[in-house]
Order: structure tokens, then C-alpha cells, then sequence
């Protein structure tokens, strides 16, 4: 099995020593994104304006990758505040599509931005 590091100049660059994505095999491993900008610089606002940026760096790194959200099998949220959890819901519904993937929510001790999502996404060989 080959794995693959993807990163992108148009996502915000890894906060740590990681990579954006791993393609190993038929599957993508997406980590972690936040609502940050490509110069680093966090998204301020309403927590659907992070949601939305969270969400679009996930999805920018998943095309780099060669894949889409829509490939997603398994998907990780955090949130920083679960009072945020209907409104998540309706916006990961955005994202996925109509045939979700499975998915865990978590509250979690976010550092100055409301939500955190990473994913594993499923692209077969071709």
C-alpha cells in the first residue's frame, strides 16, 4: 500500500508537524481544520461564519487530495460549545449531502475558535 502526504497552499497551513492529508490506499485522512485563514489569521464572527470556513478548508484540502466531502465515510466535529450543536447540524448537511457519513460530535476545550472537523474520506484506486 503507497501512502500519499497532501498539503495545499489553500487551506491555512498545519498548526503543528502534521500534514493536511494522507492517502493511503483506497482511503483520504483528513486532519483536523479550523476556521483559519491561509495566512493563519482565525475567521471572527457568528459560529455559522467559523462553521462555514471550517468546513470550506475541509473541503479545499479533500479536492487537493483529489476527493470531495461528498466521499466522506467518517467524520470527527468538536465543538466548543454544544448550544452550537442544531446549527452545526444543518450546516454539516450543507456540506455532506444526502447520503451523510457517519459521525461522531465532541465538546472540546478549543483554543479561541468554536469548531474543529476532520474526516476520512473513501476513493477507491483508479
Amino acid at each position: 500500500m503507497s501512502k500519499k502526504i497532501v498539503n495545499t497552499p489553500e487551506a491555512a497551513p498545519p498548526g503543528g508537524p502534521y500534514s493536511h492529508a494522507v492517502v493511503a490506499g483506497d482511503f483520504v485522512y483528513l486532519a483536523g481544520a479550523t476556521p483559519h485563514r491561509t495566512d493563519r489569521s482565525l475567521v471572527k464572527g457568528s459560529f455559522a461564519d467559523e462553521a462555514h470556513a471550517t468546513f470550506k478548508n475541509l473541503a479545499t484540502v479533500a479536492e487537493a487530495a483529489g476527493s470531495s466531502l461528498r466521499d466522506a465515510v467518517r467524520v470527527g466535529v468538536y465543538l466548543r460549545d454544544l448550544d452550537d450543536f442544531a446549527e452545526m447540524n444543518t450546516l454539516f448537511a450543507e456540506y455532506f449531502g444526502e447520503e451523510p457519513p457517519v459521525r461522531t460530535t465532541l465538546q472540546a476545550d478549543l483554543p479561541g475558535f468554536a469548531i474543529e472537523v476532520d474526516a476520512v474520506l473513501y476513493k477507491p484506486a483508479e
